[in-house]
């Protein structure tokens, strides 16, 4: 993450802070988790790039000391010219110093580069601990965002229980039930009330005729008395 993305994140971040409230954690920690896997594959690709170029500075090395051995080999032959009187004493001996000073300059140069091979593989090593560090942050997060989505459905589907409840005891439901149960307790003695009022009634009915003397079977046994001579 370059110098220009931490400046404007501290502008956002000074922004954000005004509506800190309004934010949904969710979507808060995914953003995070984006920033954190592009923060990661910035940091890969440094990886291969210091990577790269300390195995290429080992391989320069290990030419190096492939060409102070050529040298020193080339002086070796150059003496043994010389013992052979195939060369010049004056002129053996100078090209074997020659060839012993390049080999001198190779080797040092080789001791450099791998020193530079050494802090290479140094920065490497350490590049790939931030990338494990990341990678274990990133599955961190990732599995606290699961399980924060999975608290938020439970959260959403309890709201919506719990709100249900509330809306049955704001509608005066339990209320109105009360309220049947009375109405058709008022209809059942009601009804019982009619029962007793007619049985009545009929009682009283009955009380008058008897007081008045009225039987309809005796009228008509009286009638048949009659019709048959009795």
């Amino acid at each position: 993450m370059n110098i220009f993305k931490r400046i404007f994140r501290i502008g956002q971040a000074e922004i954000h802070a005004v509506v800190d409230k309004m934010e949904d954690p969710i979507k808060m920690t995914e953003q995070g988790i984006r920033e954190m896997k592009e923060d990661l594959d910035q940091a890969m690709e440094a990886y291969a790039k210091v990577k790269a170029l300390a195995i290429r500075t080992r391989n320069a090395a290990d030419k190096k000391y492939e060409e102070a051995a050529e040298y020193e080999n080339k002086a070796v032959l150059l003496l043994q010219k010389l013992q052979k009187q195939e060369l010049e004493k004056q002129i053996a001996e100078r090209l074997a110093k020659e060839a012993l000073l390049l080999k001198k300059t190779s080797f040092a140069e080789a001791e450099e580069l791998t020193n530079q091979a050494d802090v290479h593989d140094e920065s490497s090593n350490e590049v790939h601990k931030n990338i494990e560090v990341l990678k274990y942050n990133i599955s961190k997060w990732e599995t606290e965002l699961s399980t924060l989505k999975a608290r938020v459905r439970v959260a959403d589907a309890t709201k919506i229980v719990n709100k249900q409840l509330a809306k049955i005891d704001s509608n005066s439901t339990i209320s109105m039930l009360e309220r049947m149960k009375e109405k058709v307790e008022e209809d059942e003695a009601l009804a019982k009330a009619y029962g007793e009022m007619a049985h009545t009634n009929k009682n009283i009915k009955d009380e008058i005729d008897q007081a008045i003397g009225t039987n309809n079977v005796d009228d008509e046994l009286n009638e048949l008395k009659k019709q048959i001579g009795l």
